[in-house]
C-alpha cells in the first residue's frame, strides 16, 4: 500500500514538472573527466537590419560514460547544479564524426 503511494507520487512529480529544456550542438572539447563543452548555435534576426544573425554559446555538460567525442553532435537536457559551471547532462549522440587524428 505504502508502496504503492510512493510510485504514485513520484509519477505525480515528474508530471508536474515537466519537460526539461533540451539542446542540441557541437562538441567542442572533451578534456576534462566527465565534462563535454557542447558549442549551440542559434539563428536570430537582427531587430533593425533584418538580416539572419549566428549567435553562440558554450555550455558545459555532463557525460559519466564519455561517450560523446570531439566533432560530435549531441543533445543536452538541463538538469539540477552539478557543479560550479555544469547544469547540462548529455541526453544523447545525435551524429557521430570520424576525424582521425594525427
Amino acid at each position: 500500500m505504502a508502496n504503492e503511494q510512493a510510485v504514485a507520487a513520484q509519477n505525480e512529480t515528474h508530471e508536474e514538472r515537466g519537460k526539461r529544456q533540451e539542446l542540441t550542438g557541437v562538441v567542442t572539447s572533451t578534456k576534462m573527466a566527465k565534462t563535454i563543452v557542447v558549442k549551440v548555435t542559434r539563428t536570430v534576426q537582427h531587430p533593425l537590419y533584418q538580416r539572419v544573425v549566428r549567435h553562440a554559446k558554450k555550455y558545459y555538460a555532463h557525460d559519466e560514460k564519455g561517450v560523446a567525442k570531439l566533432g560530435d553532435t549531441v543533445t543536452i537536457v538541463s538538469t539540477r547544479p552539478l557543479s560550479k559551471l555544469k547544469r547540462w547532462r548529455l541526453h544523447g549522440v545525435v551524429k557521430q564524426t570520424h576525424t582521425a587524428r594525427a
